[in-house]
């Protein structure tokens, strides 16, 4: 099953703080997991998950910053 989540062309502002905004959703279930979790293992896996994120977010920051507008399209594949 195909879940379409975001498909259009978004002002700079509005792709990066839509993404901004899915990434930190995303960031936060990491965060609560590790909060409950007492698998040090886990925890790792999630705290180097968080960082990607992070980090893949800066990189589109740097990326986009010279595009007036900016084609999204995002779906979520559920097997």
């Amino acid at each position: 099953m195909e879940l379409p989540l975001i498909k259009g062309m978004f002002s700079k502002n509005e792709a990066l703080d839509l993404i901004t905004q899915l990434i930190n959703v995303k960031i936060n279930f990491h965060e609560e997991k590790i909060k409950h979790s007492s698998n040090e293992e886990d925890m790792k896996v999630r705290e180097t998950r968080i960082k990607q994120l992070q980090d893949q977010l800066q990189e589109l920051r740097n990326k986009v910053i010279t595009n007036e507008y900016i084609s999204v399209n995002s779906v979520i594949n559920i097997k």
